[in-house]
């Protein structure tokens, strides 16, 4: 069984064929899948995802086939799919910016992994983990222990990587600093969570949803407001100079520039969420000059995965960083629509579809 993408809900399908593994290639059956807000940004147009496709990207499961010339890993592995995997060869890979290699991820845009009725189906991202198996390049898996639960492990693969991977890696957060994180699904609550693992003294959430601002103090945040409240807080914790961090991770213009002005002068604004390319954040040269801010985008959580996953286990397993916790709701795929109506309400962190 698989979903394919139509609009902003999928159908569910028996008949979908997939690619046998090739030279360089992998056959994973996927046990667990994140339902993120990213999957239904691609169904939505937010992120351009040629059509028909089976969405997903966070995914967790297990190799039962290779192909010709794979010996990175092996039938009977556990492994975690990354979404952008990186080639090793390309300059950003050589240059320490794994996360930013294209080499592999655009041809995985560009191949239909899947087929239907003699028509060709894609995978969200290049991959497409809302499916019992795929085929992927043996670079875009990432063997893990056996014991890591799957559920966990998809988590690890897309969302806890690019938000705790944020305050760690691009803004590298400094001890005993004040930051601020626009948004609590599951990419901000994992920036609250390395924020926390970086010793900020403040961490604010801003969120509208009630219960999204009780579940970030649970991950950390030293305190929870409605973005009508943040002025208040600001001035409460800053005196009104602004935040050290602030940290967007929605997607949107509006708060693009919200995350801008809690910055302090000298401070970092970090842009996590992922945008249309028409959300534009306009800046004047008098204010990019004067306020000495530092404005960065943060891909995939500036994070080599090949370590970067397994540092997240590390900081599971020694109990630095909740990942249980973050899962609201465990679904079949043939509940997968409901998950996505939840998303869309903003009523969880994170859904995991166990197949």
């Amino acid at each position: 069984m698989a979903a394919v993408a139509g609009g902003e809900s999928v159908e569910l399908v028996d008949d979908l064929a997939v690619d046998e593994p090739g030279p360089g290639e992998v056959l994973v059956a996927i046990r667990a899948a994140g339902i993120c807000h990213s999957d239904l940004s691609g169904m939505n147009g937010t992120i351009l995802q040629r059509f028909p496709f089976v969405p997903g990207h966070e995914g967790a499961g297990e190799v039962v086939g290779t192909g010709d010339g794979v010996s990175a890993v092996h039938v009977g592995d556990h492994v975690i799919v990354a979404w952008t995997p990186p080639c090793g060869r390309c300059k950003p890979c050589l240059r320490g910016q794994p996360n930013l290699c294209i080499d592999i991820f655009f041809a995985m845009q560009a191949r239909a992994r899947f087929h239907r009725a003699g028509s060709d189906v894609f995978g969200f991202a290049g991959t497409g983990t809302w499916t019992e198996s795929i085929v992927l390049p043996e670079q875009a898996v990432v063997t893990i222990p056996n014991d890591v639960p799957f559920d966990v492990a998809a988590l690890i693969g897309c969302g806890v990587t690019t938000g705790v991977g944020a305050a760690v890696n691009t803004a590298r957060v400094a001890v005993g600093s004040s930051v601020v994180v626009f948004g609590c699904g599951g990419v901000g609550i994992s920036a609250i969570q390395g924020a926390r693992l970086c010793g900020a003294a403040e961490i604010v959430a801003v969120d509208t949803v009630p219960r999204k601002l009780d579940d970030a103090l649970r991950f950390g945040a030293t305190r929870g407001v409605h973005p009508d409240d943040l002025l208040a807080a600001n001035g409460d914790i800053t005196g009104g100079e602004g935040f050290d961090y602030a940290f967007e991770c929605i997607g949107s213009a509006p708060t693009f520039r919200a995350a801008w002005d809690a910055t302090r002068r000298g401070g970092t604004t970090v842009i996590v969420g992922a945008g249309r390319a028409d959300a534009i954040l306009s800046l004047n040269g008098f204010e990019l000059f004067f306020s000495e801010k530092a404005l960065l985008g943060s891909y995939y959580g500036s994070a080599d995965v090949r370590s970067e996953f397994h540092r997240l286990i590390r900081l599971w397993r020694s109990g630095r960083i909740d990942l249980e916790g973050m899962v609201t709701a465990r679904l079949p795929l043939e509940d997968v629509n409901r998950g996505i109506e939840a998303l869309q309400r903003g009523d969880v962190i994170r859904q995991v579809v166990m197949l």
